[in-house]
């Protein structure tokens, strides 16, 4: 596999951050270069699962980049051609609904809407609890688009959170692979 100039988006699904961390070091330990984005919910919000300086500070020294966290800062993405992939993980309700419905109006989805312009892959890691209710027609919309792909998912939690659903993020870089080269993962749904 060639060296990928791959951008890593983060929105603000903050309970998965810790997996998501991992499979972020994998990739780099394949020795692409990884440009980090960040929603302006993900890169400023304090939870109960840590603080935004933490994660940012995690980010940024896995990625040896620093972190795109301004829409003024994503936009030469499309432009310049920055990068081969982007990899929105995790990806919220809210974000998917903007994609699917073209809102640039965060890093992440004005990185998005910069990079499907020049027909490269956007690779979906879904975190949402509501994946099976409100946000299931923007999954299937997306699902139809043209360079957008997922990682598989699954039901979380069935019984206490039935319309939740989250990637497998183990599942990432082959998700991303195959991304790369024009084909969706399967199966989608685990």
């Amino acid at each position: 596999m060639n060296k990928l100039n791959i951008g890593f988006a983060f929105c603000g699904s903050f309970c998965t951050f810790s997996q998501v961390l991992e499979e972020l070091k994998e990739i780099k330990k394949e020795g692409h270069n990884i440009i980090p984005i960040m929603s302006y919910n993900a890169y400023s919000t304090d939870t109960r699962f840590g603080k935004a300086q933490y994660f940012r500070d995690k980010i940024e020294e896995i990625c040896r980049n620093v972190i795109i966290s301004s829409i003024a800062d994503a936009e030469p993405i499309g432009p310049k051609k920055l990068l081969d992939v982007l990899v929105i993980e995790p990806c919220t309700g809210n974000t998917l609904a903007k994609i699917a419905n073209g809102i640039a109006d965060t890093p992440v989805t004005l990185a998005a809407k910069s990079h499907l312009r020049n027909a490269r892959p956007v690779l979906i890691a879904v975190s949402t609890n509501d994946a099976l209710a409100g946000a299931a027609k923007n999954i299937g919309s997306l699902m139809n688009y043209k360079n957008v792909y997922f990682v598989p998912y699954r039901q979380d939690d069935p019984v206490n959170k039935p319309t939740s659903i989250v990637a497998d993020f183990s599942k990432t870089r082959e998700a991303l692979y195959e991304a790369y080269n024009g084909k969706q993962i399967q199966p989608v749904i685990l």
